[in-house]
């Protein structure tokens, strides 16, 4: 079954994942590192693959990540990625960047490629050692059962603190080939704009040049994952990592390719579910925020606001609450340290102005609290300043987010 999205030139499948595209295959695994939960996911393409990566923006960076960078600078082509949760593999010193190659160079030999075609990453508790034997013993388990059906068991595997998979497949003709995107995420807690405790892999059957998908990755990780929040936190580990390994026969895709906005468009459409995704499950929470800031005088401005907005946490709280305090957007878009005239600036909460020239309207209360509610909840900050638009994505913040992470390491 398919389900066509208005408004883009690609389809959403109803099931599919990192092993949808052609090529892929992949697996997920209890090795060990949790006490009972699946924490060790190998994804595998069959031929190498174009690749990219981007990486948080904290000083403070996990082995992964900075192995990660280095590698992808030097050669932008992968075959594999080895992923463990419940060990984030940080701040751990020498014995951490050791273990990290290890992972790496053990996932190589296991495959049979060279050490520079696999991609490493891991998610979970700051500072403690990696118990390398039961993940080294994982991963040579984790080599001998891949599937193309081991999609879903490699998204389970990333999970931590989530409550649910985070899975997306679209497709879509190019050049006359059947063209698709497959993509899984993980993140709930440490989530803030700029990158988060959250990793994503995007995996595709299209033929696409390497630098090309790099800036495409550096761009829509701008308009996506960094403008999502839960927390405020950023944390040590947070990763996106693309393979595109060509197998669907298109003609390589660059900015010069005819078809190249519907590449693009489809792309972006994978990355906003993901994000989205994330924010919907941050820890505690009850319901997705999305913060829309139309009519600024520019992109950037009308970015800042709303991730400003929805980074509140007295804005989150108002939504727990199901509170039309309009006072407190209002607020968060002034300290945000964009210029605007707040004298022009509307209010909506879904489809109820409650502000307008930057004063309060008379609204109908109970209304306003029905929609705050519901499941996914839409402020709209209308500058009336020019005609750029940015959205920012988030989650109330509940009494749970205190007590899962009062308790995180036990």
């Amino acid at each position: 079954m398919k389900t066509t999205i208005e408004k883009t030139s690609c389809t959403v499948l109803s099931a599919g994942g990192v092993t949808t595209p052609k090529g892929f295959k992949a697996t997920g695994l209890h090795a060990g590192i949790k006490k009972k939960r699946k924490d060790l996911g190998l994804l595998v393409s069959e031929v190498p693959a174009a690749a990219a990566g981007v990486f948080t923006t904290n000083l403070v960076r996990a082995a992964c990540v900075t192995q990660n960078e280095l590698q992808l600078q030097t050669t932008p082509y992968l075959q594999a990625i080895v992923v463990n949760s419940g060990n984030a593999n940080a701040c751990t010193g020498v014995q951490g960047d050791q273990d990290a190659q290890t992972m790496r160079n053990s996932t190589a030999k296991l495959l049979g490629f060279e050490n520079e075609a696999v991609a490493i990453a891991s998610t979970g508790v700051i500072g403690v050692q990696m118990p390398m034997e039961p993940l080294l013993n994982g991963i040579s388990q984790a080599a001998s059962t891949l599937t193309v059906e081991g999609g879903d068991l490699f998204s389970e595997a990333i999970l931590t603190t989530d409550t649910c998979k985070k899975e997306i497949a679209v497709q879509l003709t190019i050049d006359g080939q059947l063209v698709t995107l497959g993509g899984t995420a993980k993140g709930s807690g440490m989530i803030h704009p700029n990158m988060a405790t959250m990793l994503a892999f995007v995996t595709t059957d299209a033929a696409v040049e390497p630098a090309a998908l790099k800036r495409l990755l550096s761009k829509t990780t701008d308009q996506t994952y960094n403008c999502i929040t839960v927390d405020g936190d950023t944390s040590t580990n947070d990763m996106v990592l693309v393979m595109a390994n060509g197998m669907a026969g298109n003609d390589t895709l660059d900015e010069d390719h005819p078809q190249w906005g519907d590449f693009v468009e489809a792309f972006h459409l994978v990355s906003e579910k993901l994000a989205k995704d994330i924010a919907r499950d941050g820890e505690g929470a009850t319901k997705l925020i999305e913060v829309a800031v139309n009519s600024a005088p520019t992109e950037e401005i009308a970015t800042v606001i709303a991730k400003s907005v929805i980074g509140s946490s007295l804005v989150k709280t108002a939504v727990y609450g199901a509170d039309a305090n309009w006072g407190r957007i209002l607020c968060a878009a002034g300290y945000s340290g964009a210029k605007f005239d707040p004298n022009l600036l509307d209010i909506f909460i879904g489809p109820i102005q409650v502000a307008a020239s930057g004063m309060g309207l008379v609204f109908d209360e109970e209304a306003a609290k029905e929609i705050l509610l519901a499941d996914n909840v839409v402020l709209t900050v209308n500058l009336n300043q020019g005609e750029a638009s940015a959205k920012a994505y988030g989650c109330d913040l509940t009494y749970d987010y205190v007590r899962i992470n009062a308790s995180y390491r036990t």
